[in-house]
């Protein structure tokens, strides 16, 4: 790698933390502190149910507000705040347990192993993979699901990346053309047999949508907050009638509370990506775990981090990745482009740069110096 962008890694890069969020009680509002793979939750006094799981390779916490009907003997036959949690723990691990190209007996890693054959599915990860195909097509390959072909080469746990040789026969296997989904026979075939699966850009955000619909149709609670990691779902308002607020922290300070700003929103989902979340430097630099499709390397951006808010989280989290390939600028109109959705971008050389609309749709305060 170059050896500027070895030095400006060095001043925000941080290592995977062990913990993605901490819930910490309070009496004074309510923020979620918003930083790349982590999140912060600080809660007034409610009827609320907090709780956790490790699922997606990260903490995922949840702070449901259970609304009067949760303290009285209900007949609607739908889950309680408490039901409501234990239900979002356990769709999380089952979420997890079809996606993960990791895990061999998961629907990705089976389809990834099959080497063309045709590969019978969960329908839920037929509606992950359509998700994923959609955002591909529509950002041009900016974003890849098949970016496994050669995101499964580098391990940034182990500090390890491929050799060149390696990183070049595995690019002409990224093309998400190759995926051909069957939802009559609920199969899915790769017309490349060489090419592999990682919803890593998308499954927090699939999966976060797709647990606010169970809460919607299965649960009477009033709102939540879910955070999976570096995304947080809103749903439905909060109850107190004010604004939902997620402060995004200084990528300058990554280990502490510092903010850049705050934002306020009346639902829906916001989502961080920055250079710093996973990274391992070595003898030839310092390396981070966005990868450009078409290189099959870290990506060459004018971006450190950078902040996606709209009503879907599947949208927000292929969004976050999508910004960093193409850049500040080009990322701009990218989001010019989706009535929806807003951006936030934080530079390497320390300025800010945000969407048209931004403003007017967060209510952005930047936090005092």
């Amino acid at each position: 790698m170059m050896n500027r962008r070895a030095l400006v890694l060095g001043a925000f890069s941080i290592a995977a933390t062990g913990a993605a969020s901490l819930l910490t009680g309070c009496h004074s509002g309510e923020v979620s502190r918003l930083f790349g793979g982590s999140a912060q939750q600080d809660t007034i006094d409610y009827n609320l149910v907090r709780g956790s799981t490790f699922a997606f390779d990260t903490y995922c916490e949840f702070t449901i507000y259970g609304g009067a009907d949760n303290h009285a003997e209900h007949t609607s036959g739908k889950a309680t705040a408490q039901e409501a949690l234990t239900l979002l723990i356990s769709e999380c691990e089952r979420y997890t347990a079809l996606l993960d190209p990791y895990s061999e007996t998961s629907d990705i890693a089976r389809i990834n192993a099959a080497h063309g054959a045709p590969t019978t599915v969960d329908p839920d990860t037929i509606a992950a993979l359509t998700c994923g195909l959609e955002y591909s097509e529509r950002f041009d390959g900016l974003f890849d699901i098949t970016i496994g072909a050669v995101s499964m080469l580098w391990d940034f746990k182990e500090g390890i990346r491929p050799t060149d040789e390696a990183r070049t026969n595995a690019l002409p296997h990224v093309n998400w053309r190759n995926v051909h989904i069957d939802e009559e026979t609920a199969t899915v075939t790769l017309t490349d047999p060489e090419a592999k699966i990682d919803l890593g850009g998308i499954a927090k955000g699939f999966v976060a949508d797709r647990l606010c619909q169970t809460l919607r149709e299965q649960t009477i609670i009033e709102a939540a907050v879910i955070s999976l990691g570096g995304n947080i779902a809103y749903f439905e308002s909060k109850p107190d009638h004010d604004s939902w607020t997620t402060g995004i922290r200084d990528p300058a300070h990554p280990g502490g509370t510092e903010l850049v700003g705050t934002i306020h929103t009346d639902g829906g989902s916001v989502v961080t990506s920055g250079l710093y979340e996973r990274t391992f430097t070595d003898s030839a630099g310092t390396w981070w775990h966005i990868l450009d499709p078409k290189t099959g390397m870290p990506v060459q951006t004018d971006l450190v981090c950078d902040t996606v808010i709209c009503e879907s989280s599947a949208l927000a989290d292929a969004l976050s990745t999508t910004l960093f390939v193409a850049g500040s600028q080009r990322g701009q109109e990218i989001v010019c482009a989706i009535p929806d959705a807003e951006a936030y971008f934080i530079l390497e050389d320390g300025t800010h740069a945000a969407s048209e609309h931004w403003q007017q749709r967060t209510s952005f305060s930047k936090a005092r110096k």
